[in-house]
């Protein structure tokens, strides 16, 4: 039985059990077509499909497997955890090691409160920058994704900072319209809009290296001038580095742009693979966070001893001297792999890369924004995802996701990876 047989057999007996039979849509390969690849296991820079077929990993579960997938230290920590119990429900030193860890490595975080997604963070911390400044609306980017807060599933109307609309059903129209959307990397955008609305907006919340555009770099001035217009009008400034955070540097986007936001959130790394994420900063914002102030946020599974242990260890590993040279000289091979591959196949596309993250976008570059990525030749991307992944490459099932490059991505990844990837530009 090939791999596509065990994979549209078991697909199609998930789609009977779980809605699209997946549990998180990008999964589905919905933007690729054809059926997604089942996953056995892991280990290293490898993914394990269910009859064997072993393919290079780009995805790594979607960030947060920077040292690879099954790394022996990590394993370790969680193993002897699990011998002390999964969840307790009750404070753990481990917990108040691993904030000092955070606060430690991030500058602008005076304290931090761990919850278990991503989504969480984003909400908790929007939730208090609103208890915060007694203000309503918020920004973001648009074709930025923060997490599933109602609130945050919107899309931008027709002017060029226009009142959210909802991006999916289910959102009450009056939530959505909490939300403003402008473009992102648009300095004299968001200049209009703080001066339209800057005395009613709570904060603004960006990703300050794009990645659920796929990836695209904020430009020089635009991190900046959010700074400069958050403090000029008392709004907050907050950092979604759930992708970016740990690594694209050690302490994140804003170390490595030298920005300091008001609040910052984090994930994928944070856990070291299991389900964990953060939100902190000023301490006089996070003194409102319950029980020390009014703004409420609980969860039974934050801190969860587990995924702190998982979390803790991997961030130990990442702090090690020359750990981020030897990743951005990896992450280079596989960017200079790309253009080769295009160069070679005389392809209309674009690599962009900040660190570990990178995305090839079928279009001429620079992409800068929502309105340059949605440019991009979504059918010849899906040719191209088809080829690699029958190559043996496992690459991000959708033209608007980052791909991840692990500490783990050795010679032999990469070699298999160059070949793949000449093969499949060609049939792109």
């Amino acid at each position: 039985m090939t791999q596509d047989r065990v994979s549209e057999e078991l697909f199609e007996r998930a789609k009977r059990l779980i809605p699209g039979g997946v549990n998180s849509p990008v999964r589905a390969f919905k933007a690729v077509g054809g059926s997604p690849v089942f996953i056995r296991e892991a280990k290293g820079a490898k993914l394990v499909g269910e009859d064997g077929q072993e393919y290079v990993d780009y995805v790594g579960s979607w960030g947060p497997m920077i040292l690879g997938h099954g790394h022996p230290e990590v394993q370790k920590a969680v193993a002897e955890q699990l011998e002390k119990g999964v969840s307790y429900g009750a404070p753990t030193r481990a917990e108040v090691e691993f904030a000092d860890v955070l606060v430690k490595a991030v500058p602008s975080m005076d304290m931090v409160r761990l919850v278990s997604s991503g989504t969480e963070a984003t909400m908790g911390a929007l939730r208090l920058a609103r208890g915060f400044t007694g203000r309503t609306l918020i920004a973001k980017c648009e074709g930025a994704y923060h997490g599933g807060a109602d609130y945050l599933l919107v899309k931008g109307g027709s002017g060029l900072a226009t009142l959210g609309e909802p991006d999916s059903a289910g959102v009450p129209a009056q939530i959505a319209a909490t939300t403003t959307v402008i473009p992102y990397n648009d300095v004299k955008g968001a200049e209009r809009l703080f001066l339209d609305h800057g005395h009613e907006l709570a904060a603004v919340i960006v990703e300050p290296v794009a990645g659920n555009m796929g990836c695209v770099p904020p430009d020089p001035a635009w991190l900046s001038a959010l700074s400069r217009l958050t403090r000029a009008t008392g709004a907050l400034l907050i950092f979604d580095e759930v992708m970016t955070g740990f690594r694209v540097a050690f302490g994140g986007a804003q170390e490595r742009y030298g920005i300091k936001p008001d609040l910052t959130c984090f994930g994928k790394i944070v856990g070291g693979g299991l389900p964990l994420a953060a939100y902190g900063g000023r301490r006089d914002v996070m003194e409102q966070v319950a029980p020390a102030g009014p703004v409420y946020q609980a969860g039974t599974l934050s801190g969860n001893p587990l995924a702190v242990a998982a979390g803790r260890k991997t961030l130990e590993i990442l702090s090690a001297p020359g750990t981020y040279d030897r990743l951005e000289a990896i992450s280079a091979q596989v960017e200079a792999i790309a253009q080769r591959a295009i160069a070679e196949a005389g392809k209309k596309a674009v690599v962009q890369r900040v660190g570990a993250m990178l995305t090839i976008f079928f279009t001429e570059g620079p992409v800068r924004n929502w309105a340059d990525a949605a440019r991009a030749d979504k059918a010849a991307f899906a040719r191209f995802h088809a080829a690699l992944l029958s190559e043996g490459v496992y690459w991000p099932p959708s033209q608007f996701e980052a791909a991840f490059i692990s500490l783990a991505h050795d010679d032999e990844a990469l070699e298999k990876t160059e070949k793949a990837m000449i093969r499949a530009m060609a049939a792109a």
